[in-house]
């Protein structure tokens, strides 16, 4: 099967060696995001609320540069460095996606990169 690298200036490029998201057949691979400005490339200032809005606009991008729209994630998986925050992603995800939800995993970790407080990745099928 063959891989297609997606990309889109209007999610931050990479800073690793990875791709922002990866398409093979109709699933994409969506990279992690965390709350950097695509045109910055700094992390967004503000609370927790506005680092979240920043993770799924650029989550956003990445969907759409890859031909589809955050309703068509299956699966998000969501890291946050304190899971105090679990209820406030609850309620900005509500703003984003509607029934039917995609599977979900949340899972709190010791810390993320550029101190980020939260990142988010997915995975993509279209075609349905």
């Amino acid at each position: 099967m063959t891989r297609e690298i997606i990309q889109t200036n209007r999610a931050p490029q990479a800073i690793g060696t990875y791709s922002q998201a990866v398409r093979t057949g109709e699933t994409i691979y969506l990279s992690g995001q965390i709350p950097l400005d695509p045109e910055s490339m700094e992390m967004v200032d503000g609370d927790m609320e506005r680092q979240i809005v920043r993770v799924f606009n650029n989550l956003s991008a990445v969907a759409e540069a890859a031909g589809g729209s955050l309703a068509d994630i299956v699966k998000l998986n969501i890291f946050l460095t304190d899971l105090s925050h679990f209820p406030l992603v609850n309620e900005v995800m509500a703003r984003y996606f509607e029934q039917p939800y995609p599977a979900r995993a949340a899972v709190g970790v010791a810390a993320l990169p550029k101190d980020a407080g939260v990142e988010m990745d997915g995975v993509m099928e279209l075609g349905q």
